[in-house]
């Protein structure tokens, strides 16, 4: 009798969420373009009324699953004219190759219209980096759903593919196979200390990348481009495997590096001073079978928070090697109070305060400690969390992390993210009906029910 009401208290649940879902499309002249990102009528629009690229990733992956490929497919579209194709030297206009963080459907004298927003009208004023190698990742989930071979082939769809990722693999002053972009310009789109090379980026760009390999069409316009792949692939890779990698024994050598090396043999290549990493709290943090990916890597510095997005889409992208990806699933469960808590999962941990949070952040009223980005509990990563366990065939995790989120999200009427430590509280400001909570949630049921969905949102490790 139980597990009868506990399968139609699942059902109910996944009733709302898809009427929620479909609640969210927004249509540009009769067609549907995408979900605006939260339908909470007891809070101002601002720009939650816009869909987002990053935001759309999970809704469109749940749409494919269900064979409604036509959203999107327009979706795509909509965003890839929105992409600027010419070279721009004026600072305040968005870089050729860039893809908006955000567009809305507005009406001027009875005329629809897109507004696309490229970070220019962000609190932070900061271009996205994540919204064209997430552009990518879904672009090849809707060829993978569809082997539409004649979309992907199309010259206007090879020609955005090119320019996005010769935005990332163009010439600059850093040496190193990372992408540098500045603090906001991921999901974490206030100032975190997130400036240089994230391992969010990073991840989503080595992404991208396998997914520009596979789709772009070896041709003359194509060629220089595969070829900048290729180069950049090993070298990425291989930085953040071996460079990004904690667990104890990497913690150890990091202790012992010696600073001011120089030349081609030097062992601490980014010059880390050990004096700059919690070495005392680290230890007893991580266990001995465990292990991630830090939060990024530059002259002098290690981030060694552990970021959620950076150390997932690791594991789906086959960036980290089959025993790492093991030992990410392992710290998680073996720190499962802090990371999961009450609500899957955590952005960040720990969070950063005191004189920290002030200077990391400014003083962030929005990111104080244990809240929103900085340390905040986002259900959104409850997909992320659940593709990864099943594709190192770990479900229990992802079994019990959303029996976890059943439990609150209905109820409390799917928010953006939560408060504290363990997760236990709604965001001081978060949305209700927040459109990727709602998607997060029926994608990680959907990845449960039929692992071969996977297909869409894992590559398979390079050969």
């Amino acid at each position: 009798m139980k597990d009868k009401e506990q399968g139609l208290r699942e059902r109910t649940i996944a009733e709302e969420a898809w009427d929620a879902l479909a609640a969210s499309i927004i249509y540009y002249q009769g067609r549907p373009v995408g979900t605006i990102a939260a339908r909470d009528p007891d809070s101002p629009a601002l720009n939650y009324d816009q869909c987002f690229v990053r935001d759309f990733v999970s809704a469109a992956l749940l749409f494919l699953i269900r064979g409604e490929t036509e959203i999107v497919r327009n979706f795509l579209i909509i965003t890839l004219k929105l992409q600027p194709k010419t070279t721009q030297l004026d600072a305040s206009k968005p870089s050729r190759g860039l893809m908006p963080a955000s567009f809305k459907i507005q009406s001027v004298n009875g005329q629809e219209q897109i507004k696309a927003d490229f970070g220019d009208h962000a609190i932070g004023r900061v271009a996205p980096a994540d919204s064209g190698l997430w552009w990518l990742i879904l672009l090849r989930a809707y060829f993978v759903a569809t082997q539409d071979t004649e979309f992907v082939c199309r010259e206007d769809i090879q020609e955005g593919i090119r320019l996005i990722l010769q935005l990332c693999l163009v010439t600059r002053f850093d040496m190193y196979p990372m992408v540098l972009v500045p603090d906001g310009a991921s999901m974490i789109d206030r100032r975190m200390g997130m400036y240089g090379h994230p391992l969010d980026i990073q991840s989503l760009f080595y992404g991208a990348l396998r997914v520009g390999l596979e789709l772009l069409v070896p041709n003359q316009d194509n060629q220089l481009t595969i070829q900048a792949i290729q180069g950049r692939l090993g070298p990425l890779k291989k930085q953040l495997r071996e460079n990004y990698w904690l667990d104890p024994d990497r913690l150890n050598e990091i202790y012992r590096f010696r600073v001011e090396e120089y030349g081609e043999e030097a062992l601490n290549q980014f010059n880390i001073y050990a004096e700059s990493i919690p070495f005392y709290n680290l230890a007893k943090w991580l266990p001995d079978a465990a292990g991630y990916l830090a939060g990024n890597l530059g002259p002098s510095q290690m981030d060694t928070r552990f970021f959620a997005i950076g150390n997932l889409m690791a594991i789906l992208m086959s960036l980290t090697t089959e025993r790492q990806s093991h030992k990410i699933l392992n710290l998680i469960e073996l720190r499962w109070s802090d990371l999961i808590g009450h609500m899957p999962m955590k952005l960040c941990y720990p969070a950063v305060d005191g004189m920290e949070w002030q200077i990391v952040t400014g003083a962030d009223p929005k990111n104080r400690a244990w809240s929103y980005h900085n340390g905040g509990s986002w259900p959104v990563l409850l997909w992320m969390l659940t593709a990864a366990a099943k594709t190192m065939d770990r479900g229990e995790l992802a079994h019990h992390a959303i029996a976890i989120a059943e439990r609150r999200l209905k109820l409390e009427s799917w928010p953006e993210y939560y408060d504290g430590a363990e997760g236990r509280l709604i965001g001081k400001g978060a949305r209700k009906f927040q459109t990727w909570t709602i998607s997060g949630y029926l994608l990680a049921k959907e990845i449960i029910a039929n692992p071969t969905h996977l297909k869409l949102m894992a590559l398979a490790p390079e050969r």
